[in-house]
């Protein structure tokens, strides 16, 4: 059997080559690349599958993300209250704008403690950043009920959590703007990268609209000084053709998911949680072991490849350096960080494939 990679995104590309095939040639031959009628038909379908008013296409989720606070007025002074076991792109969408990240420890689903936050907010708080992690909805009855009594501004990030629900309602929709990524790996993933907004606020949505192509309503009249930043048409016709197929990728994630859960019985690992209300789409199945080196380097020795989600939390990162926020200060998230691990988990991944996987872990000692 050939290396089992982490993640194999050619499977997914090959379980509808043709459809991929057929609209990239559409598009080259339309002869239009930069908002046209695959970026308007993708925006309208994406914001029906999520239940949200509105959607604009943008360049990538990071831009999805510092767009967001840019467009809500956050900035210099302002502080952000986010939880402190996200990806850094996730914190860099605060601090792009000049506002101050407040960190917050995650729960056992691996997301914001909900029961924390209240705690952190201070005159200088404008908002909360919720991350639904790994692909599994956060905990948004309470941290709709918080930001509604202290008047917050609520942001969701889901670049991971395409179609995840709580309480029966998508993630993207709880707060005043949903931000997506459609970088290759993502459930919803496109050929490159790419991103977007969602909101139910009418306003909101034009302002991004103007701000994602230059500041600009109409060709050369610039209301704001914006930026260039546009799902551009190849991407948006290719999204658009799996979004098509997102019920059936979401069911096979999650019966490898179930079959990962029901199977794999290691007394050296902790399996992932599902928290009641909420919905899983499996971005990342990400088990968490005390002698994880030791895990990575017997399943490098068996062919099996992994990643660390994430290996050094923001607030210890060299770039954040300045926050002066000292190692021990998070000690639930620095506990994730040098604990997670995901494992094999993709679209097209063979039931054998698995099957080795769930061996080689169980068989571990």
């Amino acid at each position: 059997m050939e290396k089992i990679m982490p993640n194999r995104l050619d499977r997914g590309f090959y379980q509808y080559q043709e459809e991929f095939e057929a609209k990239a040639l559409e598009v080259l031959r339309s002869g239009w690349y930069v908002l046209g009628r695959e970026v308007a038909s993708f925006e309208e379908e994406f914001a029906a599958y999520l239940g949200a008013k509105h959607c604009v296409g943008l360049a990538s989720g990071l831009d999805a993300l510092w767009i967001a606070f840019r467009i809500l007025g956050i900035g210099k002074g302002d502080e952000v209250i986010v939880q402190g076991n996200t990806y850094i792109a996730s914190v860099m969408g605060i601090t792009i704008n000049g506002a101050t990240p407040v960190f917050v420890e995650p729960d056992e689903y691996f997301n914001i403690d909900a029961a924390k936050i209240e705690e952190k907010i201070t005159k200088k708080t404008k908002a909360v950043l919720v991350v639904h992690l790994y692909g599994q909805a956060s905990n948004m009855t309470p941290v709709v009920k918080l930001c509604k009594k202290h008047n917050l501004r609520l942001v969701e990030d889901c670049a991971q959590s395409h179609g995840a629900k709580f309480a029966g309602r998508t993630t993207g929709t709880f707060g005043d703007i949903g931000c997506f990524s459609f970088y290759p790996s993502k459930n919803l993933g496109a050929f490159g990268d790419g991103g977007a907004i969602v909101t139910d606020d009418e306003k909101l949505a034009e302002d991004v609209r103007v701000f994602r192509n230059y500041g600009s309503e109409k060709r050369y009249y610039n209301r704001v000084v914006g930026t260039n930043s546009r799902l551009d048409e190849m991407q948006a016709g290719l999204l658009r053709v799996r979004l098509r197929h997102m019920s059936e990728l979401e069911e096979e994630k999650r019966r490898i998911s179930e079959k990962y859960l029901k199977n794999l019985d290691s007394p050296h690992i902790m399996l992932p949680r599902i928290r009641e209300g909420a919905t899983h789409i499996w971005h990342q199945f990400v088990i968490r072991s005390g002698r994880r080196q030791e895990l990575i380097d017997y399943l490098n020795g068996k062919e099996i490849g992994t990643i660390i989600h994430y290996p050094i939390p923001p607030h210890l990162s060299e770039a954040y350096v300045y926050l002066h926020i000292p190692q021990g200060s998070l000690p639930i998230t620095e506990e994730y960080a040098d604990t997670v691990l995901s494992i094999p988990l993709y679209n097209g991944m063979t039931d054998a494939e698995q099957e080795y996987v769930i061996d080689a872990i169980n068989g571990w000692r």
